[in-house]
């Protein structure tokens, strides 16, 4: 592993570099089992004593809980659109320098979206290490891993995992339906230790499985006997490193809602936060009585909705909140944070709940997903990029004041401004617009247009 120093004109920049085992965990669609795969290959690995550093493609809250548990490290997100093809390669070539092992878990299937897992993995160099759900399949399975294979030229594919074999008679067919030039790296049989419990937003959340360790490490023992100990080959990274942030929030006091109904949160946004300056003080909506001492809030997404009767039996929590925003101070509120800022939020069984009476009407699920995608907010000429996942609709009087853009150019997202607050089902990446996260953080968004009016 190396320091590198790159030259920018007269001046000296440090960078990032090092060579180091990589892999980009992918599939040919979802529900194939890459979620689990990698961290157990994460887990298996670290358990041998490497340093483990983890990625995931794409926005995603829920994965990377698992992963950053079974890796021992935080995982930070890496997405070409979302957040720059300049930080992807920054992040990997820093993370070359600290790990034995990197490992990206992708997202969706192999080639799906714009831009997509194999994009990604285009762009750093990383080989594709496929897994492929085997069930009822033998030599076709050979036929799938053909076409990951040779479906774009300049992506690498040398080595397949199949997930949930049957028996060691129908490994040993996969095994031999291989085509030549590609390897099946493991077999993986059928075991409940692959597995792990989900609901409407994805995997349960990683805080909330007591025996998680135990699971990972049960995985991670399957993996071991199905040959998955070998390390993928080496992959060389480089990049300089990035401008510092401008400490534009230097002194300002950020409360950042974190428990089980407010867990959403990138550790690149919380970065940020840190890097401009901001103090950052964690609190529980749910379990504390009162705010801490701040200058603004973010409410992040979560699962309000199966917390909601917690939320609304603390009574002081929510007059603190709503004091913290009647004396005019910064309110950041995304998804499950917009949801909770209702006058009332309908829980998991169905029972309107009292939120913190922002904004008025009722934030309610519904069975059908109603927003789902790469999107991005315009404001005073900065472009905050992000996603939108969520099954909750809001009935309420408010008109939007903004609306957030998919990457097709339609509309998104309402965006509402209440006083000094803005909501959204939109969730920000704030490292792609540093200056209005800033500002909004800082109050000076808020007295603009105030001062407009």
């Amino acid at each position: 592993m190396v320091r590198l120093c790159l030259c920018r004109g007269d001046a000296m920049s440090e960078g990032f570099g090092g060579t180091v085992p990589a892999a980009l965990i992918s599939a040919p669609g979802s529900g194939q089992g890459k979620s689990l795969m990698t961290a157990a290959l994460a887990r298996l690995h670290r358990q041998a004593g490497r340093r483990v550093r983890v990625f995931k493609f794409g926005p995603d809250y829920l994965d990377p809980m698992v992963l950053e548990v079974a890796s021992g490290a935080p995982v930070y997100q890496l997405q070409p659109w979302m957040t720059g093809e300049d930080e992807c390669r920054w992040r990997l070539a820093k993370a070359a320098q600290e790990a034995d092992l990197i490992l990206v878990e992708g997202a969706m299937g192999l080639f799906d979206g714009t831009p997509s897992s194999a994009d990604l993995a285009v762009l750093a160099g990383i080989p594709a290490l496929p897994v492929i759900d085997a069930w009822g399949m033998a030599q076709t399975f050979g036929a799938i891993a053909l076409g990951l294979a040779q479906y774009r030229p300049d992506l690498q594919v040398s080595e397949v995992i199949a997930n949930r074999v049957a028996s060691q008679r129908h490994g040993d067919l996969l095994r031999e339906g291989m085509p030549a030039g590609l390897a099946l790296l493991g077999a993986v049989p059928r075991h409940d230790a692959m597995t792990l419990p989900e609901r409407h937003l994805g995997l349960v959340q990683a805080g909330e499985l007591q025996d998680l360790d135990a699971r990972l490490d049960e995985a991670a023992s399957v993996l071991r006997e199905a040959g998955l100990d070998r390390l993928p080959q080496p992959v060389t990274f480089s990049a300089p490193a990035p401008a510092r942030p401008p400490r534009r929030l230097e002194g300002v006091r950020i409360g950042v809602a974190r428990d089980a109904a407010f867990a959403f949160l990138y550790p690149a946004n919380l970065d940020l936060l840190a890097e401009m300056g901001a103090e950052r003080i964690f609190f529980s909506p749910l379990h504390d009585n009162v705010l801490p001492e701040v200058d603004a809030l973010w409410l992040p997404g979560g699962y309000p909705e199966l917390h909601a009767d917690t939320l609304a039996a603390n009574p002081s929590m929510l007059r603190a909140v709503r004091d913290h925003h009647h004396n005019g101070k910064p309110i950041l509120a995304e998804c499950g944070g917009l949801m909770s800022c209702m006058d009332t939020l309908v829980d998991k069984d169905g029972q309107a709940q009292a939120g913190f009476g922002l904004l008025p009407g009722q934030a309610r699920l519904t069975p059908k997903l109603q927003g789902l995608g790469m999107q991005a907010l315009c404001i005073n000429g900065e472009e905050l990029r992000g996603h939108t996942f969520h099954h909750a609709v809001l009935d309420t009087p408010c008109e939007a004041s903004w609306w957030s853009e998919k990457q097709s150019g339609s509309a998104g997202e309402p965006v509402y401004m209440q006083g000094t607050l803005l909501a959204s089902f939109f969730h920000g990446y704030f490292p792609a617009a540093p200056q209005l996260v800033a500002d909004i953080f800082s109050g000076t968004f808020f007295s603009s247009f105030q001062q407009g009016a």
